[in-house]
């Protein structure tokens, strides 16, 4: 059987969609964290009692860029202190409730820099890596992992890589998928490029992350036959088309035909293609997760973090 690496599932939606905020902001979770942290915590707390061993920090938004641009700049330490706080404060009342330590890898996260899904928002490499370097070295004294999520161009993938390697972590890249099936990132380039790019410098593993159930099927056989350790976490949504910078996730809708034992389905057709980093992205519950990681238990796998 089979170690899983089992990371949460649609943090940053999940916050939002819990919140009492009439409207969607374009910093999205981390302005609900300022102003609601209680449902935070209670995120984190779900999804670790659902199963998952990896939890990502609800830091997404928190780049200098995206603050900046939302009148925000000047509480871009605040925020990564803040989450820190937050995620270590859900897993501290999680093993008290439950009694017992819990074996449970803090992610730190690397976003896009300057917007989600829209590759020609992104940054040069040059500028790339130095958000990335910034971002890390913020975080590293709080996590275990990094996870570099929603990736839509080979430039900022290897940027985010780079920065890592430089700062002697392991290099976890998550890529974003287009929604037409066609093994492309969102900015066009091929996945097999980006896999045979990434692998030859260095990355630890790859993913296919915040892209359609159905592109992460047709994906992952490339991801396999590349040696690489690999992984997909899917979203829920019905298309990101519509997404531009400064807009809200008010613009896109969840889908209605992917509830938990559907979700799992796609999943455990994943580790069958040899899928070893499993999880969720927008959309995806602690319900769902909750599922699969039933379904995991009951094929025998053993469910870990990302560190074994």
């Amino acid at each position: 059987m089979t170690d899983i690496t089992f990371l949460d599932g649609g943090l940053g939606q999940e916050i939002n969609n819990r919140s009492t905020q009439d409207s969607a902001h374009p910093l999205w979770s981390v302005k609900v964290m300022f102003e609601e942290p209680d449902i935070v915590i209670a995120t984190h707390k779900d999804f670790i009692r659902a199963g998952a061993r990896v939890i990502t920090m609800n830091n997404y938004t928190a780049t200098i860029p995206r603050m900046t641009r939302h009148g925000f700049g000047d509480q871009f330490h605040a925020a990564h202190q803040l989450a820190a706080e937050l995620v270590n404060k859900a897993i501290h009342q999680a093993q008290t409730e439950f009694d017992q330590e819990i074996d449970v890898n803090i992610a730190g996260c690397l976003p896009p820099i300057a917007a989600s899904y829209v590759a020609s928002a992104a940054l040069n490499y040059d500028d790339s890596y130095d958000q990335y370097s910034q971002l890390i070295e913020i975080q590293a004294q709080h996590v275990d992992v990094f996870l570099a999520e929603t990736i839509s161009n080979i430039t900022e993938a290897k940027a985010a890589l780079a920065a890592l390697k430089a700062a002697g972590q392991k290099c976890f890249i998550g890529l974003t998928l287009s929604d037409d099936l066609s093994n492309s990132l969102r900015s066009g380039e091929s996945l097999e490029a980006a896999i045979d790019q990434l692998g030859s410098e260095g990355v630890d593993g790859v993913c296919v992350n915040c892209s359609f159930p159905e592109a992460v099927d047709t994906a992952l056989p490339l991801l396999a036959a590349s040696g690489l350790r690999f992984g997909g976490y899917a979203n829920g949504f019905t298309s990101i088309k519509e997404m531009q910078p400064g807009q809200t996730v008010d613009e896109l809708t969840a889908r209605t035909d992917l509830p938990p034992t559907k979700y799992a389905e796609y999943a455990m057709a994943w580790i069958e293609t040899g899928a070893q980093i499993i999880g969720g992205c927008c959309e995806i519950s602690p319900a769902h997760i909750a599922e699969l990681a039933k379904q995991i238990s009951a094929k025998g796998h053993d469910i870990v973090c990302i560190s074994h």
